[in-house]
C-alpha cells in the first residue's frame, strides 16, 4: 500500500492523463466509424485504452547498461 502523498499524486496524474488520451481516441474513432455491434465497440474501446496507456504512461526501467 502506498502512503507517500507525492507518489499518490503522481499515480493520480498518470491515470488522469491516460483517461484523457483514451477519451480523445474514443471520440475520434466514433466520429470516423459507426459500429452497430456491442462486441465490436467493446473490442475497439479496449484497443483505444491500450493505445492510450502505451502513449501516455511513462515506462520506468531500472537496470545496468551492458556494452555488447
Amino acid at each position: 500500500m502506498i502512503h507517500d502523498p507525492q507518489e499518490l499524486a503522481r499515480l493520480f496524474n498518470e491515470d488522469e492523463a491516460v483517461w484523457r488520451c483514451y477519451q480523445e481516441k474514443r471520440k475520434a474513432r466514433r466520429r470516423r466509424f459507426k459500429l452497430r455491434s456491442r462486441r465490436g465497440e467493446k473490442l475497439l474501446d479496449q484497443l483505444d485504452w491500450l493505445a492510450a496507456e502505451r502513449e501516455t504512461r511513462p515506462v520506468r526501467a531500472i537496470g545496468k547498461w551492458i556494452d555488447p
